[in-house]
């Protein structure tokens, strides 16, 4: 039914057409070129036009969707690529997890193949690299990611990684400082960045960053970056000494003093300072105050090297005398101020006031190793194999005069910041042997051959 309605549908538009044709004599001619031309009727050329732009519509639309199947291809295979994008990440995830290394890089390998700039493979992949030792490799996948974007800041502390474990600190140190300028409070390059300076020791710029560090935080942590600041402090002081920068060193000592009145290394270099520019009085006037406020034993040994080289014994005397005043029955300021008789031949008043400290309670080994040698000089051999006795009972062992509570690090040489497990302000001075205390690390003796007593930068006790 429908075919015969379709071909009296085609007769009756050829019959209108031939009927507008008789109606319509006249006639057109269409110059495709100079030598080419065609004559047609009204209703032939209006035919055609029909035709000509039926076609252009049908083209255009054809082409239209042709570009929406190809989106729709695309997409679905973009789709299909992004699944298994994710069903292989979740498997190099766990196989990282479980310690399967190659199946893991295997599978980040894979999803590279797939999206060569997969932020999370290109990351991951270099740092099991690293983890290989293919530091080359790490380096061309982690600066690729960071390459998608600069403030990528994961992307940057894995290539700080790289970089720091091949050594190249300056070129780590140069990509957070680009990272900061991208991103200047980012507190994890900050971090980064501060901890690389204190390494490189490059001072000035650690105290900058973590002068701004403390701005932002606040809470539980705040006691030991204050602590750590307190540490650049002295060390930027330092550092400006070496370089002959005064008046820099100056104002970080002071800094540090005005943060925290019992920091002891920065009034110690500032002593130092004093002393090499020419001051030794005012030198000496910064350590009595400082060891009025902090009761600090090392001070108390700056003092007596100072006001000896000075050529004032007295001096000394003296102010451990108004020490013990303060403090009286301090068996240690006791022990000082009669090994400094000792050091200044004043014998009697040494022995009269080392024998009259309580040892029944203590273990002091180098009390004993100072009474034996005074009663050698007395002549008194007996009694002086008694104390070298009690002595050698602790196996020979004689504590050097300095020792960090924090790591029970000893040694002989007084420093700002403890090499072992690197406090500032930490070493005390004491040659009491406390059950925390345990043998010195190899490369520092603990033990002075035999009639030497212990000392700081002391002149030998056995001449």
């Amino acid at each position: 039914m429908k075919t015969l309605f379709g071909i009296a549908l085609l007769f009756t538009f050829l019959g209108v057409v031939a009927y507008l044709d008789w109606l319509n004599p006249g006639s057109v001619q269409v110059r495709l070129s100079d030598a080419r031309s065609y004559e047609l009727s009204l209703i032939q050329f209006g035919l055609t036009a029909f035709v000509l732009g039926g076609l252009v519509v049908l083209g255009m639309g054809g082409i239209r969707e042709f570009r929406r199947l190809l989106r729709s291809w695309r997409e679905a295979r973009r789709h299909r690529a992004e699944q298994r994008v994710k069903e292989w990440l979740v498997l190099a995830i766990n196989a990282e997890a479980s310690g399967k290394r190659k199946e893991a890089i295997g599978w980040f390998e894979k999803i590279l193949s797939l999206d060569p700039n997969h932020r999370t493979a290109l990351i991951r992949l270099g740092a099991l690299q690293r983890a290989q030792g293919v530091f080359q490799e790490a380096l061309r996948l982690h600066r690729k990611a960071k390459s998608l974007g600069d403030r990528d800041m994961e992307a940057v502390l894995a290539l700080v990684d790289d970089l720091e474990a091949i050594r190249r600190h300056d070129e780590a140190a140069l990509v957070l400082r680009e990272a900061l300028a991208h991103d200047k409070d980012n507190r994890a390059a900050m971090i980064r960045l501060r901890d690389l300076c204190m390494e490189l020791h490059q001072w000035e710029e650690a105290h900058g960053l973590q002068e701004r560090f403390l701005k932002e935080m606040a809470g539980e942590e705040e006691p030991q970056e204050r602590a750590r600041l307190l540490g650049i402090k002295y060390e930027a002081g330092q550092q400006a000494m070496l370089q002959d920068s005064p008046d820099a060193a100056r104002r970080h000592f002071r800094s540090a003093i005005k943060l925290d009145r019992n920091f002891v290394p920065a009034y110690i270099g500032l002593g130092r300072l004093l002393i090499g520019e020419g001051k030794p009085d005012q030198a000496v006037e910064v350590w009595r105050k400082a060891y009025w406020t902090t009761s600090s034993l090392v001070l108390l040994h700056r003092l007596e090297d100072l006001l000896l080289d000075a050529g004032d014994p007295a001096g000394v005397i003296d102010f451990y005398r108004q020490a013990m005043a303060r403090d009286p029955g301090n068996p240690v300021l006791q022990f000082y101020l009669g090994k400094l008789y000792y050091r200044l031949e004043m014998i009697d008043e040494a022995l009269e006031l080392l024998a009259a400290i309580d040892t029944s309670n203590t273990r002091f080994p180098d009390l004993h190793k100072v009474l034996g040698n005074l009663y050698l000089r007395r002549g008194d051999r007996p009694a002086a194999v008694e104390e070298f006795k009690k002595a050698l009972d602790l196996k020979k062992r004689v504590l050097v005069p300095y020792y960090c509570p924090h790591c029970d690090y000893h040694t002989t040489e007084w420093s700002g910041r403890c090499p072992r497990c690197e406090q500032w302000n930490s070493f005390l001075a004491t040659p009491i042997i406390t059950p925390r205390m345990k043998a010195a690390p190899p490369s520092e003796p603990s033990v002075y051959p035999a009639g030497e007593a212990s000392g700081v930068s002391f002149r030998s006790l056995s001449t």
